[in-house]
């Protein structure tokens, strides 16, 4: 862009000296016949540097890198206890919780589930940290396509699915605490 701009400006001041030289002329017969009055030298405009670099940006993960994090969450065979890596910050707690959620998902005749991560963009503010719109198939064909924004961070080597992200997708299929009727 600025490129194109001190192109177009370097054009303009030749139109413009152009245009000044050919209205300028002497209209006074004094001076020696035949001699030519020599223009100015034109002088390029001062170089402007660019306004603010930005950071490179690093190319985002591949999909997969992403799905296979929520492949490993939800794979029955893998015990909570050997899934606390895939969540950011997780505790041993959440490895119970885990486990709540594949049976969850087992008893209801959804697993195995599917995913598909698109529109993948890095999260503004947020170093390592990228946001995708996931789909869930599911192997029931009644339940439908379940669309989820999440948000996974990149941490010790390998992705993780965001805490924010993990505690919304493991509240499902908990149970209730009932509220005392009066």
């Amino acid at each position: 862009m600025h490129r194109t701009t001190r192109v177009a400006l370097l054009g303009a001041v030749a139109i413009a000296t152009a245009l000044g030289l050919c209205a300028c002329g002497d209209d006074s017969p004094s001076g020696a016949p035949g001699s030519v009055a020599t223009p100015p030298p034109i002088t390029p405009p001062p170089t402007v540097p660019p306004s603010e670099t930005t950071a490179p940006v690093a190319p985002l993960p591949p999909p997969e890198a992403l799905t296979d994090v929520l492949a490993r969450l939800t794979d029955p065979v893998v015990p909570g206890t050997d899934k606390l890596d895939v969540i950011e910050d997780a505790t041993p707690s959440d490895a119970a919780s885990m486990d709540r959620f594949v049976a969850a998902l087992r008893d209801g005749h959804y697993a195995p589930l599917t995913f598909e991560a698109k529109d993948l963009t890095w999260a503004d503010g947020q170093p390592g940290v990228v946001l995708a719109v996931v789909t869930i198939r599911t192997a029931n064909p009644q339940a439908g396509d379940f669309t989820f924004p999440m948000e996974f961070r990149f941490d010790d080597g390998h992705w993780q699915l965001g805490r924010r992200t993990s505690d919304s997708l493991l509240q499902i299929g908990e149970t209730a605490t009932p509220t005392p009727t009066p």
